[in-house]
């Protein structure tokens, strides 16, 4: 079929065809922050070859199941939901090219090139984003609970010195976080209890403007242990509504102690759960972290919704977050705060209390929003990204992260052209000097070797990376090696007395099985790379794949065809500069 140099010139001709329109510049969308830091879709023109982490710079994350606070029920199950919310959530977060896949059974890998702020990229894809509405605790049962707890911790010896030492052995062995070690140790989401006893004495710090339903209700609560002097009485305040508490910030990790204690959950309401706000509040010159005795069974939770939008509050200048629910969570909503209305009701994110619980003042259907406190217009918008993209399974912890600068990938990338280029032109010099008209064909077919190799890697949208320049420039040296072999082959007829002819038809023949045998055990060794590797390793694997299989087209087939061409036109050539 390919004896035909009219066949073998079409064929080169498709394959150059196909290359150029992998390579060909097109139109990308990808989003971008605006200039009011709204995200928005932003097209550009460019070659479709992926620039890895290495070349470009950005951040490498492995992630695996956090079951440090529990086993999860089907590890597989949700490791494949955990990665569909990632994969969700990137695209959202508008990264250029991002890899996010699955590696092996149990771990999640993602590369996000290019990203300027790698603290923020790591908080959007490990936010577990689970979404609450629920109830606070009017009828005050956690507050009444309050008494039982101190006797049960004054009988077993606790006192707020044998505490602190607790927690400062804990802080000791922990890593820094922003609140205390403790709280980060428990997952953030600890109980918390009330001063009974300073709110009736007429100390409370955040004694605000009540209806008066809540004031009677609060009166009631307020009285009890009034009198007492308990060590968790002494330690928190009662709050400006029912079900709120207020924990001075340097007790907070005492009193997380104290409330961890198994005797004390014991001792803690049924059906009652307490969540941290996510600030804390200034009362005076004192800070207060708020925490909120809430229903545990939540009235709906974030499955229903649907669409999420950040925008800045134009009355309070603060950041809120619109969302939307499905009409079957619409349904659901407006039933359960009818049943609500005069209580107050709220929004639980990955556990922390956002914002103050809002008083329901009628029935709510499909809509509502989220306010944000202090946060900015980025973390609101963050905060809308993943409640969009849906909530993880489990939480996921970082196993490996490794983060490259821009100028480091700069770097790199001058260095591999360097490289490349030196390569090139030593390779070219060496077959010119060495195999000269024949050297001058095989450089000409390595021409058409690269275009082949980075069209390739443009059509099956692979990445590359600085080994897959290495791969691509040892892939380099294979192809010309393969030439060598061929003319290596061609001299050794010629000098047994056979014509061009028939010299250059025997060398192409039995140098094929060499050249086979040589690059199939090549392709073999860079498939188990692939296959087994990660990251860096699998963009050499593709690249010196693809590579070795260019350079088998260009050297078996292209320059052939580039010697039928010549010995076509030189029909009574006699000597061949070799």
């Amino acid at each position: 079929m390919f004896d035909s140099i009219r066949a073998r010139l079409v064929v080169i001709g498709v394959l150059v065809g196909l290359s150029v329109w992998a390579l060909w510049p097109r139109s990308i969308t990808t989003r971008v922050p605006g200039p009011d830091g709204v995200m928005r879709d932003s097209t550009e023109r460019r070659i479709n070859l992926k620039r890895g982490l290495d070349l470009q710079g950005g951040i490498h994350l492995a992630l695996e199941l956090d079951q440090s606070r529990g086993a999860v029920a089907n590890p597989a199950d949700a490791i494949d939901r955990a990665l569909k919310v990632i994969r969700t959530r990137i695209d959202e977060f508008g990264v250029a090219e991002p890899l996010v896949q699955k590696l092996g059974t149990s771990r999640i890998v993602v590369e996000l090139p290019g990203i300027s702020d790698p603290a923020r990229a790591k908080e959007i894809v490990q936010r577990s984003a689970f979404l609450e509405f629920m109830m606070t605790d009017k009828e005050n049962l956690f507050r009444q609970a309050i008494p039982a707890i101190d006797r049960a911790l004054a009988a077993a010896g606790v006192t707020e010195r044998s505490i602190g030492r607790q927690v400062a052995d804990s802080a000791a062995g922990a890593p820094a976080a922003p609140t205390s070690a403790v709280e980060d140790i428990l997952g953030g989401v600890l109980p918390r209890a009330a001063d009974t006893a300073q709110a009736a004495a007429g100390r409370d710090p955040t004694r605000n403007r009540r209806d008066t339903a809540s004031a009677r209700r609060d009166s009631a609560a307020d009285t009890v242990g009034a009198n007492a002097n308990g060590l968790l009485q002494q330690l928190l305040f009662g709050g400006g509504m029912v079900g709120q508490f207020l924990v001075p910030e340097e007790k907070v990790p005492t009193v997380a102690a104290i409330l961890a204690r198994p005797d004390v959950q014991r001792l803690l309401p049924r059906g009652i759960v307490m969540r941290w706000g996510s600030e804390p509040l200034s009362r005076g010159a004192r800070a207060f972290r708020p925490v909120y005795a809430l229903v545990e069974r939540p009235i709906m939770t974030g499955e229903y919704l649907t669409n999420a939008q950040a925008r800045i509050d134009q009355l309070t200048s603060g950041a809120v977050v619109d969302f939307q629910l499905s009409r079957r969570g619409g349904r659901v909503f407006e039933r359960e705060t009818g049943r609500h209305i005069g209580d107050y009701m709220a929004i639980v994110l990955d556990q922390k209390v956002q914002s103050q619980p809002p008083v329901i003042r009628g029935q709510i259907a499909s809509r509502g929003q989220i306010e944000l406190g202090n946060s900015n217009l980025q973390d609101a918008q963050d905060l809308a990204l993943v409640l969009k993209a849906g909530s993880l399974p489990a939480p996921l912890q970082i196993v490996e992260e490794s983060t490259v600068g821009p100028s480091l990938g700069a770097d790199s990338i001058e260095k591999a052209t360097v490289a490349g280029i030196v390569s090139v032109v030593l390779i070219v010099a060496i077959m010119v000097l060495y195999y000269r008209f024949a050297g001058l064909l095989a450089v000409a077919a390595l021409g058409l070797y690269v275009l082949f190799t980075f069209g390739g890697l443009a059509a099956l949208s692979a990445t590359l990376t600085l080994p897959g320049a290495a791969g691509f420039i040892l892939s380099v040296g294979m192809a010309v090696d393969a030439n060598v072999l061929i003319f290596e082959r061609i001299r050794e007829e010629l000098a047994l007395g056979k014509s061009v002819r028939l010299a250059v038809d025997a060398g192409f023949k039995m140098a094929l099985n060499a050249i086979v045998d040589s690059n199939v055990t090549t392709i073999l060794t860079a498939a188990f790379l692939f296959q087994f590797g990660t990251g860096p390793v699998k963009g050499f694997a593709v690249t010196l794949i693809l590579g070795i299989l260019a350079s088998m087209v260009t050297a078996v087939f292209v320059t052939r065809t580039f010697f039928m061409l010549y010995l076509a036109r030189k029909q009574q050539v006699q000597t061949l500069s070799i």
